[in-house]
């Protein structure tokens, strides 16, 4: 090789060990420095994988899922999440323990608080068994004990072990009481749902099968049109499942609404719809908008003579969803809106409102509520804006 080729070679391996050198320490950079570090990010990690399974509360599965995660967290020899009666899960040596562990809980359940197991309480005839003492902490949700988490070692428990226990069961009753706040809210929800059903239902019901009874004999095939359609909105207005539905499944309930409407309104009813094709996936509470196109019917047109006119728009606004419904009917004085709080729902003059309303905010946030504009012989208009993305919102 020429001298020149050599010094060329050589440049491209001088410049191969710098590029080296560089990724290597910003690989460095990137990495946890220290000891603490790194022990902080594991402990961290490891309490969020077992998280999610905890927050669906105590069960042989969720307890299956989550043991794993725990026994890291404790570092013991073995570990145990206990029910009232029973070992839900267990990681490690020593599970023919069972008898002695339950009776233990069922102390501690008594007590409220953790205690200390050991030799003489995990007597055991077996030469090989490495289990000579633990630590054993109740677990609660709100203000009942609902199990407990041992933690059993081959030696005597030492003051480090009985302070992670407790704390790591701390924490592990932390996530039930999310759990259960969770079912709260669901229950909620499903009741709120449920009084809405009951309040729309009868006066709807009434009206759309005397609009469906007088084309009986006139027009027979539209009566039966309207008897399908009728179908269609109460399956959907009644099933018995899913919290949330697509915007779409909302507008398509809407539609079947209005069109049994117009056939009692008739000319007098006229409905404006606009709806930006990107927002129909969007997910939102079960049946959030019925309420407010019911409502403008009944209290904006229903007494306003002549012609009126509903419109409903959902605007994409990227991040969020902007939905209105607008009736140009009768109004009403703003004050007596304000004066029954979130809108008297609950004396039969606004349908539902106060039920979206909180439903809205109970999801979404307080930021995420109705926005009613009123005047007396100006018409009414209600707003709401819905995230197009929220964490545990999703259309079933």
């Amino acid at each position: 090789m020429n001298p020149s080729g050599v010094a060329a070679t050589a440049g491209v391996v001088t410049a191969l060990a710098v590029a080296v050198v560089a990724v290597v320490r910003l690989r460095a950079r990137r990495t946890i420095a220290t000891p603490a570090q790194r022990a902080t990010y594991e402990v961290l990690h490891t309490a969020s994988l077992a998280a999610p399974p905890l927050r669906q509360g105590l069960t042989e599965a969720s307890a299956a899922k989550a043991i794993r995660h725990l026994a890291a967290l404790l570092g013991a020899r073995s570990v145990g999440l206990l029910g009232e009666s029973s070992v839900l899960a267990w990681e490690g040596p020593g599970s023919h323990h069972r008898a002695q562990l339950i009776a233990a809980a069922a102390a501690v359940t008594d007590s409220g608080r953790a205690t200390i197991l050991r030799a003489a309480e995990l007597v055991c005839d077996r030469l090989d068994c490495p289990v000579t003492g633990g630590v054993l902490v109740p677990l609660t949700s709100g203000d009942e004990i609902v199990g407990a988490l041992v933690a059993l070692i081959d030696d005597e428990p030492a003051p480090g072990l009985v302070r992670a226990a407790i704390e790591t069961g701390n924490w592990v009753s932390a996530q039930l009481a999310l759990a259960d706040l969770d079912a709260s809210r669901d229950r909620l929800a499903q009741a709120q749902v449920r009084a809405l059903r009951a309040q729309i239902s009868p006066h709807f019901i009434y009206n759309a099968l005397s609009a469906i009874s007088s084309l009986v004999r006139t027009d027979p095939e539209r009566a039966r049109e309207l008897l399908l359609e009728f179908a269609e909105f109460t399956r959907y207005s009644f099933r018995a499942h899913g919290e949330f539905t697509t915007l779409a499944e909302e507008l398509r309930s809407i539609d079947r609404y209005l069109l049994i409407e117009r056939a009692r309104f008739g000319e007098r009813l006229q409905v404006r719809l606009r709806v930006a094709p990107e927002v129909l996936p969007v997910a939102v509470p079960f049946l959030c908008l019925q309420p407010l196109v019911e409502n403008a019917i009944r209290h904006g047109l229903a007494g306003k003579p002549g012609v009126g006119q509903i419109s409903i728009v959902a605007e994409d606004a990227g991040a969020e969803c902007l939905i209105s419904v607008e009736d140009d009917g009768v109004g009403m004085d703003p004050d007596r809106l304000r004066a029954t709080p979130t809108a008297g729902q609950h004396d039969g003059q606004h349908v539902g409102l106060g039920n979206v309303d909180d439903r809205l905010r109970s999801v979404f946030g307080d930021g995420f509520g109705l926005v009613v504009e009123t005047a007396p012989g100006a018409g009414t208009k209600v707003s709401l804006r819905v995230p197009k993305f929220h964490t545990g919102v999703r259309a079933s």
